[in-house]
């Protein structure tokens, strides 16, 4: 019986799906796809500067998956940037965590910025 699956908490979809170059057609170019939990990876240790096992606390994970991740990301990274493929972010084995409690802690600015703008939102619509 196979091992079952560790879904990793993510703290939200990217906003965009889709990267590559402009000079070509869609058609015109290879295709790489990064899942989201890759991409989570690379958006909390290069952008918000979270070392591997802080990464891992965040994606309820273990620190050598982090790893094995976050190296697989950064090589479809490379391949899109150097071969000028196109990046796809889709898949994955991953849940949302925002609103469980679970994830999105710890100085997730991300979604600190999203909650901040749900309580405006909800101030503007109660001083209507």
């Amino acid at each position: 019986m196979p091992r079952p699956i560790k879904w990793r908490n993510v703290c939200g979809l990217p906003e965009n799906e889709k990267f590559g170059p402009i000079d070509k057609s869609d058609s015109e170019r290879k295709f790489i796809n990064m899942t989201v939990d890759e991409y989570e990876t690379i958006r909390l240790i290069d952008l918000e500067g979270f070392t591997q096992v802080q990464c891992a606390d965040q994606m309820n994970i273990a620190r050598t998956t982090v790893q094995g991740i976050y190296t697989s990301a950064r090589k479809k990274l490379a391949e899109s940037l150097v071969n000028g493929s196109i990046l796809t972010i889709k898949g994955g084995e991953y849940i949302i965590a925002e609103g469980t409690g679970m994830g999105c802690r710890r100085g997730c600015k991300k979604c600190a910025l999203r909650c901040k703008k749900k309580l405006q939102n909800t101030i503007e619509e109660e001083n209507k």
